[in-house]
């Protein structure tokens, strides 16, 4: 596996690659890898010819310092799974390659989608993941960009970025990898406390109630219900659960006017914030 911390260093191996007429497919993390992540490498690999992977604990995006200092850093480990996984590149920059001085971003407008859910939460968020991934992107220049689903409203703002610049880049949407027990895969569960990660998978339970009652119940109801479930839970301190539609990540009060549907909620548990989706109507 070749290792790249300069952007330039990166910039000529890609354009040699591309010059050559491969495919790059490109995985942005913050590392402490897991499953998750390894599917969506998968994917890449299986699909394009060189399977990029950054690795950058991106500081814009995180509202609360707190939660970037504690997020896990576990650059060793990543480096052999990435090797074993059979990943070419690896891209390990600095804050200051990522942000040079004078560094200036298009003025990205999201038309809401940015507004509620996660942009409700955490202000500031999605303008410091739009920056990096913007900028990532700006330097590695690949095919194909692979984005997992869990991060569902993430995603949806990427594909917006995208049309905005107007990059000739491919965004795959990769399903949500999951543990055997259902809980969706996160860097932030090894964190949790072993009575904690017992109960998480919950969240996942709770989500397919809200997908089997879509078809017979209006979406105030089967909102109310899995709000309802997730407060019986004494551990789980709900952030919100809403029904968006699936592209314009507003509210939707008559499933009978939208053509597609996604159940989103946010958890704390044991002080430890969890994300999970589910699509309610195919997209």
């Amino acid at each position: 596996m070749l290792l790249f911390k300069k952007e330039k260093d990166l910039k000529a191996f890609i354009q040699q690659e591309k010059l050559a007429g491969k495919k790059v497919g490109f995985v942005p993390t913050m590392g402490a890898l897991h499953d998750g992540h390894l599917s969506l490498m998968a994917l890449s690999l299986e699909t394009t010819d060189v399977t990029v992977c950054s690795i950058f604990v991106n500081p814009t995006q995180f509202n609360n310092a707190d939660d970037l200092e504690k997020y896990p850093r576990t650059i060793e480990n990543d480096i052999v799974m990435l090797e074993t996984a059979g990943v070419q590149v690896l891209f390990l920059p600095s804050v200051e390659e990522v942000y040079p001085k004078n560094l200036t971003y298009p003025d990205f407008d999201f038309n809401g989608l940015d507004h509620l859910m996660e942009g409700e939460h955490r202000p500031g968020h999605f303008e410091g993941v739009a920056q990096v991934v913007y900028r990532l992107l700006d330097i590695v220049q690949p095919t194909d960009l692979f984005m997992g689903q869990k991060d569902y409203q993430q995603w949806r703002i990427i594909q917006s970025m995208l049309e905005q610049v107007d990059w000739d880049i491919k965004l795959v949407r990769c399903p949500i990898a999951r543990a055997t027990d259902g809980l969706a895969l996160s860097s932030r569960n090894v964190r949790l406390t072993e009575e904690a990660r017992q109960i998480a998978p919950k969240i996942r339970q709770i989500l397919s109630k809200a997908k089997a009652e879509i078809q017979d119940l209006s979406i105030g109801e089967v909102k109310n219900n899995a709000v309802r479930r997730l407060n019986k839970i004494e551990a789980f301190k709900m952030d919100y659960f809403e029904i968006v539609d699936g592209q314009s990540l507003q509210l939707v009060k008559d499933k009978s006017n939208t053509q597609s549907l996604v159940a989103c909620t946010a958890v704390y548990i044991a002080n430890i914030r969890l994300i999970d989706n589910i699509i309610l109507k195919a997209l």
